[in-house]
C-alpha cells in the first residue's frame, strides 16, 4: 500500500515493480465445523434491548458496481468528496479511510458518507501491540469500545483488518507474525463484534496482489467464509509492472477462487502517471465492469511517492470521466 509514510522506500519501489499497492486456515479445513456454527458475517444478532442493526446483506451483492475513492480530509469532511465528484463528473458511493489500532471509530465520517448515499470503507491497521495480543483477548476492552461505537452509529461500514497481510512491509505481515495468528486475531475481532451486536459491518479480507510475493500462499491467511463478506484485492498499475487487468489481478484471483467464491472488490488501486496511464484507466474500468464476480473498486487519489490523483493527468482524467459516467458505476446505498 502506497499511503504509509513509514513504508521504507526500497519496499515501495519493490511494490511498484510488482504492482503492489504501497491480505489460513481454510474455511473447508478443520475449522469448518466451528465456522458453520458461528453466526455469519452480517448476521442480525444483537444484545437484549438494542435497536435492530442496519442490515448489510443487501449491500453484499449489488446490481451495480461500487465506485470508491480515498481522499485527504475525507470522510470527516465531505468537501474533498464533492470536489472529486465535480472533477470526474460523478459522486462516489464508497469513501476510503484509515484507522490505526487504538484509534476510535470515526462515527462522524461514517454518518457523513451514509448521509450522502455511500458506504465508509475502513482500513484498520494494527501497527501495535501485535496480532498475538489481539488474538489472546488482551485487547478486548478496546475492541468492544470500537465495536460498540460502530453499533451505536448504526449505519453500514466496511472494515478491512490487517490489509496486505501477505506482504512483509507491515508489522502484521509475514516477517513478524504467522498466518495462524492472523486468522486467530481476525476471528476473535469478528466474534467480539458479534457479541456486542455490531453486525452492521461488511468484513473485507484484503491481501496484496501476489505479484511481488509469489512465494506466500493466500489460503493459510483465510479466516473462513463465515468470517468474511468480501475479498478485497490491493494492486496498483505502475509503469514497470503488470499492464492488463488479468496480469495485475488474475494470479491473485485464481488462488483465491480455489477456496472461496465471495464477491471481489478492488479495494485499493490507482495508476502511476506516465504514458500508460490512460490505457490503465480504460483497462481497470473495463475489467471491473466485465467481471461478474467483481463488485467495484476504490481509487487511491492521494499523492504519496507518486501523484496517484487522477486529475494530475489530463488525458487519463478525460478517460476516467468518460468511463465512470456509465450507469453501471455507482448507486445510492439503501437507507435501511
Amino acid at each position: 500500500m502506497i499511503r504509509r509514510t513509514v513504508l521504507p522506500l526500497c519496499v515501495a519501489l519493490m511494490s511498484l515493480a510488482g504492482v503492489s499497492g504501497c491480505g489460513v486456515l481454510g474455511g473447508d479445513d478443520d475449522p469448518a465445523a466451528r465456522a458453520a456454527k458461528e453466526p455469519s458475517a452480517g448476521s442480525s444478532a444483537k444484545p437484549p434491548g438494542a435497536e435492530p442493526p442496519y442490515d448489510v446483506k443487501p449491500l453484499l451483492h449489488p446490481d451495480k458496481e461500487y465506485f470508491g475513492v480515498a481522499l485527504d480530509g475525507a470522510p470527516s469532511s465531505l468537501k474533498p468528496v464533492d470536489t472529486f465528484a465535480r472533477t470526474v463528473g460523478k459522486k462516489p458511493n464508497m469513501v476510503g479511510s484509515y484507522s490505526s489500532w487504538g484509534d476510535g471509530f470515526n462515527s462522524e465520517g461514517a454518518q457523513n458518507v451514509f448521509g450522502d448515499g455511500g458506504l465508509m470503507y475502513v482500513s484498520w491497521e494494527p501497527f501495535k501491540p501485535g496480532l498475538g495480543k489481539i488474538a489472546d483477548g488482551s485487547q478486548d476492552a478496546y475492541i468492544k469500545k470500537y465495536a460498540d461505537s460502530v453499533r451505536k452509529t448504526n449505519v453500514p461500514v466496511a472494515i478491512s483488518f490487517g490489509h496486505e497481510m501477505n506482504g512483509h512491509w507491515y508489522p502484521w505481515g509475514t516477517k513478524d507474525t504467522t498466518p495462524e495468528t492472523f486468522v486467530k486475531a481476525w476471528r476473535h475481532i469478528h466474534d467480539v463484534f458479534q457479541e456486542v451486536g455490531a453486525t452492521n459491518v461488511v468484513w473485507v479480507w484484503s491481501p496484496n496482489v501476489i505479484n511481488p510475493v509469489r512465494s506466500v500462499k493466500l489460503k493459510p491467511y483465510w479466516p473462513g467464509d463465515a468470517y468474511v463478506d468480501w475479498v478485497g484485492v490491493v494492486g496498483y498499475w505502475t509503469q514497470t509492472g503488470a499492464h492488463t487487468f488479468d496480469t495485475l489481478y488474475g494470479p491473485t484471483r485464481r488462488q483465491i477462487d480455489a477456496f472461496t467464491d465471495k464477491p471481489v472488490l478492488i479495494s485499493e488501486t490507482s495508476s502511476e502517471p506516465g504514458e500508460r496511464r490512460r490505457a490503465d484507466v480504460r483497462d481497470l474500468l473495463a475489467g471491473v465492469k466485465g467481471d461478474k464476480d467483481v463488485i467495484g473498486f476504490l481509487w487511491f487519489n492521494i499523492p504519496k511517492r507518486a501523484d496517484w490523483r487522477i486529475q494530475s493527468s489530463p488525458l487519463a482524467l478525460a478517460e476516467f470521466k468518460r468511463l465512470i459516467a456509465d450507469d453501471d458505476f455507482g448507486f445510492e446505498v439503501p437507507r435501511s
